[in-house]
């Protein structure tokens, strides 16, 4: 690691780490803070910190400030420190364990061993400079690509690692199971709207107590309205395929199938229903963190596939169903908590 601008106090290191767990700073140091998610000081930091690196490097938007980005936003630890210029190597070390970027007194975001990624005076990022990843999120992608590459589909290698189990904070059981009837709800609504023949909404409060005071406001809006757009119809009954999701990741049903044909509806009401919503919520239990991060990996670079598809003319293969492959997606972010977005706001960038 190049020295950086110090003062009398020794070189003040910012390390914005996305593990949740992170070693111990066993060089010689002068602890100045820390912060752990959830902490509302540290989420408005890391907001002007996100803006800062945008309004440096290069004028233009480019993959690596837009993955430093993504890294700042996966933060669970910030560490702030003072150390002398000798210890800079022990530095390196340790963040690259802990999956840090830093930030150092010349303005300039670094990676674990020094490298510039965003400069604070225009400049280009270093050569061989890269945003940090786990090593479980690197083997699973290439495990992910073989898999898509066995379907004899193609998705380009320089997609990113996603996040994986030192970064991962899921939701809890309970809110998952009560998500999953919500969704149910909204999508039994939407089918009977799209046929002619809607459930009455007080018929579905009776059928899913548990659910009423879980629905996000546009689901309130959409339950409550007589008549909606017909869009909206369209979209809500797509959520069967959001709560099947779910129901797999609650371990409700046995597999998830590759997302090339929708899902057995009947199957995906009844499993939810099987027990009462009450029970259902109480003694939720999620799978293996591992198998939820496959599934998001998975669909994270399907959804790639049918968007450049889509932008290049064509119309996705047989073996993928768009509309699937979506609303998995946007389940999975919603349960790894991408970007901590509540229901209604979560993204599925690819």
């Amino acid at each position: 690691m190049s020295t950086p601008t110090s003062s009398d106090s020794g070189i003040i290191v910012n390390a914005y780490c996305t593990r949740a767990v992170v070693p111990e700073l066993k060089f010689p140091h002068r602890l100045h803070g820390r912060w752990a998610k959830p902490n509302a000081e540290m989420g408005e930091h890391l907001k002007g910190f996100e803006g800062y690196v945008i309004s440096r490097g290069l004028p233009q938007a480019t993959p690596t400030k837009y993955h430093v980005v993504r890294h700042i936003r996966r933060v669970q630890q910030q560490l702030s420190f003072s150390i002398d210029e000798e210890q800079m190597n022990a530095v390196s070390l340790w963040a690259d364990a802990a999956n840090a970027i830093i930030f150092l007194p010349d303005g300039n975001i670094r990676d674990p061993w020094g490298r510039i990624l965003v400069s604070a005076t225009g400049g280009d990022p270093e050569a061989e400079a890269a945003v940090p990843y786990p090593p479980e999120a690197w083997q699973r992608k290439a495990r992910t690509e073989a898999i898509v590459e066995a379907k004899g589909l193609s998705v380009p290698h320089h997609l990113p690692p996603l996040v994986s189990e030192p970064e991962l904070n899921l939701r809890h059981p309970e809110e998952v199971s009560a998500r999953a009837l919500a969704l149910l709800m909204v999508a039994v609504r939407a089918e009977g709207l799209a046929e002619g023949d809607p459930i009455p909404t007080a018929q579905l409060r009776q059928t899913f107590p548990a659910a009423i005071v879980k629905l996000t406001p546009k689901e309130t809006i959409f339950i409550n309205q007589e008549a909606p757009p017909r869009v909206d119809i369209v979209q809500f009954v797509w959520r069967y395929e959001s709560a099947f999701l779910l129901e797999w990741a609650l371990g409700l049903a046995a597999e998830l199938p590759f997302p090339e044909q929708i899902c057995d509806v009947p199957t995906t009401f009844r499993a939810l229903i099987a027990k009462s919503p009450r029970n259902l919520v109480k003694h939720a239990k999620l799978r293996e963190p591992a198998l939820i991060l496959d599934a998001l990996d998975l669909h994270y670079r399907l959804h790639w596939h049918v968007r450049q598809a889509k932008l290049d003319g064509q119309a996705p293969p047989c073996v993928l169903d768009a509309g699937v492959i979506l609303e998995r997606h946007y389940a999975l972010n919603w349960l790894a908590r991408f970007e901590d977005r509540d229901w209604d706001d979560v993204d599925t960038p690819t």
